[in-house]
């Protein structure tokens, strides 16, 4: 989205001592920052950020602030649970194939997955982009992707801004910023306190790399091992920038669905950090887990960067989700049947470890 500011007109002439003089005036434009093709852009990309909206949005798009009531959410006590982040250097991958409407959903997911950890059903998401010189057509394209990722997590797009900012980036480059909001009631809020010894962690698999890790991957598949983004790869049935350009999974509408049936005891996201520095994060004092690395099947791409890479298994696990999106701390009796019903919304997952004592 894009709060577009007044633009100050010099005066073309005026009068000194009853001569006209033609003055030199400069522009914003002349500096390469474009108001007219920003009211443009967001004339074109209104009606997609409508259809995001839900119940609780107030007002309409291109304040300079956006409003958003609780009132009728039916909770005793609200709690707003707050995230963000960025996409990172899969840029790069979206940069060089010029391929900008799925790195917008990599955005939205990167945060709404966050606050889902803690049990919090997202409201709405803030969006940020930075951009060399302004393009409507990758514009809209990101924000294209930016409102399919809200409507997978049913929250909207309540605000944004977009800045054109010439001769700080290098031509055709941007970066992204998201923040995600949502509530929870405060007695049901997952911080893992509940999390024991005998637990079960479930495993719901991603699909690929999804936004992390890209660093070693393009430094490894492009720069070292000279492939290209257009190169189609057999293992990965698709080409290599296909596979990198996969979006990261959406897990907002399994979990809260899961939320009303079953006791979750603690919700990881496998990002930065890999599988057990992640699932560390919500265990309790005197825990541990246990994981069994071949009780799932990985994705091809992550044999693919490791081979090529020659790098550790210990490096791949801290560095990448190796193929589980998010991590489920359940109690054992209830196990079995979230991974039934996982499964069954197309959410593949399986039992990957347990709670042991430290």
């Amino acid at each position: 989205m894009l709060n577009v500011g007044a633009r100050f007109i010099e005066p073309e002439s005026m009068l000194i001592k009853g001569r006209k003089i033609k003055l030199m005036t400069r522009s914003y434009k002349e500096a390469g920052v474009d108001i007219d093709l920003a009211n443009q852009v967001v004339k074109g990309v209104k009606p997609l950020i409508r259809k995001t909206f839900i119940s609780g949005v107030l007002g309409d798009i291109g304040g300079f602030g956006g409003l958003f009531s609780l009132t009728g959410q039916n909770y005793k006590e609200p709690v707003l649970v707050s995230g963000t982040d960025g996409v990172g250097t899969k840029l790069k991958i979206a940069f060089a194939l010029n391929k900008h409407n799925t790195v917008g959903i990599d955005l939205v997911a990167m945060s709404v997955n966050d606050i889902i950890t803690c049990g919090a059903k997202p409201l709405f998401f803030l969006d940020y982009i930075s951009i060399g010189k302004l393009s409507k057509k990758v514009v809209v394209e990101l924000i294209r992707g930016i409102t399919e990722g809200c409507k997978m997590a049913n929250c909207a797009l309540l605000g944004g801004e977009t800045a054109e900012m010439p001769d700080f980036y290098a031509e055709g480059e941007y970066d992204l910023a998201g923040f995600a909001v949502g509530i929870v009631e405060k007695s049901k809020i997952i911080d893992g306190r509940e999390i024991r010894e005998g637990d079960s962690i479930i495993g719901v698999t991603s699909c690929g790399l999804h936004s992390n890790g890209f660093s070693l991957v393009r430094k490894v598949l492009l720069e070292e091992k000279r492939y290209t983004l257009e190169e189609f790869i057999p293992s990965l049935g698709k080409t290599l920038g296909e596979e990198l350009l996969t979006p990261t999974r959406i897990y907002v509408k399994p979990i809260l669905h899961l939320l009303e049936k079953y006791k979750l005891l603690g919700i990881a996201h496998i990002t930065g950090g890999g599988m057990v520095e992640n699932i560390y994060r919500v265990l309790p004092e005197g825990v541990s887990i246990r994981i069994n690395r071949e009780s799932w099947p990985k994705p091809p791409i992550f044999s693919l960067i490791q081979k090529e890479g020659r790098i550790s298994d210990e490096e791949m696990y801290r560095t990448f989700n190796v193929g589980i999106g998010m991590a489920l701390i359940v109690r054992s009796n209830d196990a079995e049947e979230i991974i039934k019903e996982l499964n069954e919304m197309n959410f593949l997952s399986y039992l990957i470890g347990q709670v042991v004592k430290m």
